[in-house]
């Protein structure tokens, strides 16, 4: 059934999507200033816990794996402060935010990188799996891990925030640099994640924004692989920036994690502000 709108509410339409953006457009500078302000506070790596990697800490009584946050381009772990206190806040004990060197130009080498940081924390919690939440290209690079390098014996599930599962188009001039070029729609590193994976054990999530003017189209930060286990949530009225600071999102990143696993190929959408 189609619902017709009174035309003297059709002006108003453009308006109301003008003014969102707008308001989007406000809160992605603010958070950039923000952010440009704690970022030295995460050019450094993370200290890690004094603990002996060779004798594994007791998982009782610790039910949640540790979760392991993983930043964008030319950023740092500074970007999920907010995050890391929301999750800790609720319950997540054991939080490592990951950083990858800037000089970086390959997505796979970063892969690797962090299948051999995934390895060592799992060495020295005791914990067979971990959690994976991954902004933009920490999201393809996770997945990469995941999906490519047996990742998924160690993922138990991968958050993705504003990734370009499909590739971008945004910023051609910007095709200069190696890791730009890998998330162009059509790269060889898209094209090996869009072969098939019938055994992936690892759970998928993508949060996608509507508003997300970094992704072009906006739908490509949805994960659309038949052989995955992948839920697309939908995020309406934020911007690419907002993504790993904005509480509803915060919300709905520590409900997926809450809820563990989910059934082969489901997928779904919601809206989360």
């Amino acid at each position: 059934m189609k619902f017709l709108l009174p035309w003297k509410a059709l002006p108003l339409l453009p308006l109301r999507l003008s003014v969102t953006l707008i308001k989007a457009t406000a809160l992605e500078f603010a958070i950039l200033a923000g952010h440009l302000l704690l970022y030295p506070t995460g050019i450094a790596p993370e200290r890690r816990p004094a603990t002996t990697a060779d004798v594994p800490l007791p998982t009782s009584g610790r039910p949640h794996p540790p979760t392991v946050l993983l930043h964008g381009f030319v950023d740092n772990r500074s970007v999920f402060v907010l995050l890391r206190r929301s999750l800790a806040r609720h319950g997540r004990r054991h939080l490592e935010s990951l950083n990858y060197s800037l000089l970086t130009c390959d997505i796979r080498a970063a892969a690797e990188l962090l299948g051999r940081h995934v390895e060592e924390i799992c060495a020295r919690t005791g914990h067979r799996e971990v959690d994976i939440v991954g902004h933009s290209l920490g999201g393809l690079i996770a997945r990469y891990y995941v999906q490519r390098l047996g990742g998924d014996r160690r993922v138990r599930t991968l958050v993705t925030l504003g990734t370009p599962h499909s590739g971008t188009t945004v910023a051609p001039l910007a095709g200069a640099h190696p890791l730009v070029r890998q998330m162009r729609p059509g790269s060889s590193v898209l094209r090996e994640l869009s072969e098939p994976a019938p055994h992936c054990r690892t759970r998928f999530v993508s949060f996608w924004s509507d508003l997300d003017q970094v992704m072009v189209p906006v739908e490509t930060a949805r994960i659309d692989h038949p052989d995955l286990i992948a839920e697309n949530i939908r995020v309406t009225g934020i911007g690419h920036l907002a993504l790993p600071v904005h509480p509803a999102v915060a919300a709905g990143i520590r409900h997926v994690l809450e809820s563990g696993g989910a059934a082969a190929g489901t997928s779904g959408s919601a809206s989360v502000a």
